[in-house]
Parts: C-alpha cells; sequence; structure tokens
C-alpha cells in the first residue's frame, strides 16, 4: 500500500559528499515524519536523520554539523546531503516514514530497501 524507493547511494571517497533520496507512493493519509536511519553489519539500525512534516529535524551527533535532511511535502519526498563524508559513514541507509495511512486511524511506520553508501579512497 505503501512504497519508500531511495535514491542516490553509491561510492564516494573521504570528505566527499552524496544525496540521498527517499520518495513515498501509494494510498495514504498523511505522512508524519520521514527520515533516515543506517546499519552497518554487526550493529543496530541507528537513527541518521529525520524530519516532521512541520519541518522539525533531528540528527545524530555523530553527523550533525555535515549532514542536511531536506523534505517536501508535496511530492512525499525527503532527501539527506551528506557532506565531509567518513569511512565511519558507510552502512546501508534506510528511509523511514511514519504514516498515517486514513484519516481516522493511526500511524504505521515504513521501511524502503535500503541504499548502500560506501566511503573510500
Amino acid at each position: 500500500q505503501v512504497q519508500l524507493v531511495e535514491s542516490g547511494g553509491g561510492l564516494v571517497q573521504p570528505g566527499g559528499s552524496l544525496r540521498v533520496s527517499c520518495a513515498a507512493s501509494g494510498s495514504f493519509y498523511r505522512i508524519s515524519a520521514m527520515g533516515w536511519y543506517r546499519q552497518a553489519p554487526g550493529k543496530q539500525r541507528e537513527l541518521v536523520a529525520r524530519i516532521t512534516s512541520d519541518g522539525i529535524t533531528n540528527y545524530a551527533d555523530s553527523v550533525k554539523g555535515r549532514f542536511t535532511i531536506s523534505r517536501d511535502n508535496a511530492k512525499n519526498t525527503a532527501s539527506l546531503q551528506m557532506n565531509s563524508l567518513k569511512s565511519e559513514d558507510t552502512s546501508v541507509y534506510y528511509c523511514n516514514a511514519l504514516v498515517r495511512t486514513t484519516a481516522w486511524g493511526g500511524s504505521k511506520d515504513y521501511w524502503g530497501q535500503g541504499t548502500q553508501v560506501t566511503v573510500s579512497s
């Protein structure tokens, strides 16, 4: 019913930049928030950045000052601009959306399939 499609992942050198985007599609009432999480092998999934429909943002301490999340509510998209990338940023990045499927129902979390970001020289 609700699909999240990520794009923009790839290989980048340390200190470089990359922009990943997420587009939501399907049948739903409202997207309350969208965000990016990452999960490296052997580690738990962690929050990278999140933004609400009102524009309130939240960042992990490790990416503050380097990453910027933005959204376009009309297009149901969210993008993450990643600058000054480090090898520690290498991970699979997952798009997340908190979605209210109907006007009378509650909200549910949806996840994208993930996109690989590799920072290496």
